[in-house]
């Protein structure tokens, strides 16, 4: 497998901590349109058109983008059922004019429109919302409106919020050692480490995120939960629960964030361990039956069962949609209280930004992290979950604006698309407040 496919397989999988590589030039959004392409098309599909797990062609661009909303048909995952009750309704207020609002790219001169954006950032689909009403949304590619297209690392910000919820419910403690509800990582990285620590990543773990060597923890992690083919003759853990175990510290905990993904599994494994409920369990009772879902959600799974906190949601656009929309809302959303509002103030508050100024975003600063959630600190308090290759939910309070996206770009760090998202969410939350309907 070349290097740039290997990097952008272990970013993918691990969140996304550093830059993938790719590419120098690769093909824009509709020369890549996975229908136009005919990946696999055919009963069966031609060789040159197949996607497979074992040889991780479903991790090369530009197959991810058949891939990304295709999920389940190379891994194995669980139900998120939506319950019986009737679909919370979205009502629609659409927008002509969203399209041609400009805006400047981070570290650029030349003017480009909201439309523009949408292409260049490979996007699958996207819905903006606009006081409770459905303003803006478009599909492309591989992905329908019934889809579900995989979430990435957005799922630790679902993780998180139930994890704050349990706090603000007294069924978890956050200045307790990790330990105290884990015993079998007492040994580990994590034993010593605060559910607060593990909540905002700043723990100090010996993890190594070196992607050019096959030996390094971020290929032991992947292979653990069965998320790259395993080679002959391997020997390592089999679940993600056993690679937790065999982290160790590096420096002290508390000390700066550091984005790395084993904290949010074992933030699921505290939800699983205080809850006596698996993941899946718990997000379709205090998440998708409540909010009014229109369809079961899924997460990817291990050997053990156990679900891959740390990135393996996936769902429909417009469920996504009413997540995030519940987020602007204070946690409110079909006519209940879901999430308690002071848990959501609580997240939009964030952390210490000084902590985040350590892990050196190039476009995010100012920013902090809080409960698996990125924190702008801006003038209009917006936060957001994201998701390597484009996928985010971005909250604006002081526009009534949520913004949610599943893209497919070529490569899988956040940085490379931030120049074109985050002043063009800024330009439409503007453009709305300026001209309401």
């Amino acid at each position: 497998m070349k290097k740039h496919v290997l990097a952008l397989v272990l970013t993918a999988l691990t969140g996304g901590a550093a830059m993938a590589q790719a590419p120098a030039n690769f093909p824009d959004a509709k020369a890549t349109d996975p229908v136009a392409m005919g990946w696999m098309v055919g009963s069966p599909p031609p060789p040159e058109r197949t996607i497979r797990f074992e040889d991780s062609s479903f991790l090369q661009f530009p197959q991810i983008r058949w891939t990304f909303s295709h999920w389940r048909e190379l891994y194995p995952t669980t139900e998120v059922y939506r319950g019986a009750g009737p679909v919370a309704a979205l009502p629609r207020a659409e927008r002509a004019d969203l399209d041609a609002v400009t805006f400047t790219p981070l570290g650029g001169a030349a003017p480009m429109t909201w439309e523009q954006s949408v292409a260049a950032n490979y996007t699958d689909g996207i819905v903006v919302m606009h006081k409770g009403a459905i303003v803006y949304e478009r599909y492309f590619g591989a992905l329908k409106p019934e889809g579900q297209h995989i979430a990435h690392s957005v799922t630790k910000s679902f993780v998180g919020t139930i994890a704050a919820t349990l706090i603000a419910e007294g069924k978890l403690d956050p200045s307790a050692k990790v330990a105290r509800y884990l015993p079998e990582l007492k040994d580990s990285a994590f034993g010593d480490a605060t559910v607060r620590q593990v909540l905002d990543m700043t723990t100090g773990l010996e993890y190594s995120e070196v992607y050019a060597d096959p030996k390094s923890d971020a290929w032991n992690f992947v292979r653990a939960g069965g998320m790259l083919p395993r080679p002959a003759g391997y020997d390592g853990p089999r679940t993600t629960f056993d690679y937790l175990k065999t982290l160790k510290k590096a420096g002290e905990h508390g000390q700066a964030f550091t984005y790395k993904s084993p904290n949010t599994e074992v933030v699921g494994w505290l939800v699983s361990r205080v809850t006596g409920q698996p993941l899946a369990e718990v997000l379709s009772e205090r998440l998708w039956r409540p909010l009014g879902m229109e369809r079961d959600a899924y997460m990817q799974v291990d050997s053990s069962g156990a679900a891959y906190a740390a990135g393996g949601l996936n769902l429909e656009l417009r469920d996504f949609a009413r997540f995030c929309e519940m987020m602007r809302q204070g946690g409110r959303f079909n006519g209940q209280q879901i999430i308690p509002a002071p848990v959501v103030a609580d997240i939009a508050r964030g952390a210490s930004k000084a902590d985040f100024a350590k892990a050196s975003y190039q476009t995010l600063p100012g920013w902090s992290y809080h409960n698996q959630w990125w924190v702008s600190h801006n003038d209009h308090g917006a936060f957001m979950a994201r998701g390597v290759h484009g996928q985010a939910c971005y909250v604006d309070p002081k526009a009534q604006m949520s913004i949610v996206r599943f893209a497919s770009f070529p490569l899988a760090s956040n940085v490379s698309l931030d120049p074109t998202s985050l002043p063009a969410y800024d330009a439409i939350a503007k453009h709305l407040m300026a001209n309401p309907r």
